[in-house]
């Protein structure tokens, strides 16, 4: 894997985020661009990139396993009443141009392409702000507009008969340790009681690090978390939950997600202050 045209995210002069455009790839991973390593401001790297275990986790990006049938997730595909198959159906994220690119964060366009068609154009929009001198903050928006000349509809696993698996949109896979990291939200804590359940916020906290994550618009409050510890250590805000998501040509959905990222085990009241002061700003 060579990757190319890579940026570097900078807090406070200090590198906490690779962003990659333009890896090489197979294309059962569904290529597209992704953010590793990430690290906290005292070097902890909190992503990973292609595991064993799932060798489609890419970092930090956006993921969505079906977009009217093409994969842009990577792997397999959930096929209603015949389970995870192998097809060639895998689309890939095409970075365009950056609108703008320097240490603290870009704009950039790329274009969502399956079967030799384009079907997406997205705008991606992340900045990169120090809160404390051990926490700082990754602001991440996306908007996909429908360029095709029909309607077209984002579907996950769940939405094709997978119970408990509406992955799909804006995805972190995070660091694995020798033990399961933590997860709680303002009312809850573990996996069972927080995966595919709607939250203003939700941290994963491991050995020496924490993250938490934050729906930063009322629509994107909406979507509920996907999350995974036992497994593997990832959270994802979902696309489509319960039923396919819809759009209709030349409109765009659009998601915002912030995530504090912080040295140290964070506990309830100071994951929710940090960021509190995260989406505020």
């Amino acid at each position: 894997m060579t990757p190319h045209d890579t940026a570097v995210l900078r807090v406070a002069g200090r590198p906490v985020g690779r962003y990659v455009t333009r890896p090489e790839l197979p294309a059962r991973l569904s290529p597209r661009p992704y953010l590793h390593p990430v690290t906290t401001l005292a070097g902890t790297a909190v992503t990973e990139l292609s595991p064993a275990d799932h060798t489609h986790h890419l970092g930090v990006g956006v993921a969505v396993p079906d977009v009217e049938g093409s994969n842009f997730w990577g792997g397999r595909t959930y096929v209603r009443d015949q389970g995870p198959t192998e097809l060639d159906n895998h689309g890939a994220q095409r970075h365009t141009v950056f609108q703008r690119c320097d240490p603290e964060g870009f704009v950039e366009e790329l274009r969502w392409v399956a079967a030799g068609s384009e079907l997406l154009r997205e705008r991606r929009t992340v900045a990169v702000t120090e809160l404390t001198d051990a926490a700082w903050t990754l602001d991440f928006t996306f908007s996909l507009t429908n360029v095709t000349s029909g309607p077209l509809s984002i579907g996950s696993p769940a939405t094709n008969g997978r119970p408990g698996a509406a992955y799909g949109g804006f995805f972190w896979r995070a660091r694995k340790e020798s033990s399961a990291p933590d997860v709680f939200t303002p009312d809850a804590e573990g996996e069972e009681a927080v995966h595919g359940r709607r939250a203003d916020w939700l941290a994963l906290v491991g050995s020496g690090w924490t993250l938490v994550f934050a729906g930063a618009t009322d629509r994107t409050r909406q979507d509920p978390w996907f999350v995974r510890t036992a497994e593997y250590p990832g959270v994802g805000s979902c696309l489509a939950h319960d039923e396919r998501l819809p759009i209709e040509p030349g409109d765009a959905v659009v998601r915002r997600v912030v995530t504090v990222v912080a040295d140290g085990r964070l506990d309830r009241d100071a994951a929710c202050a940090l960021v509190r002061e995260a989406v505020s700003a």
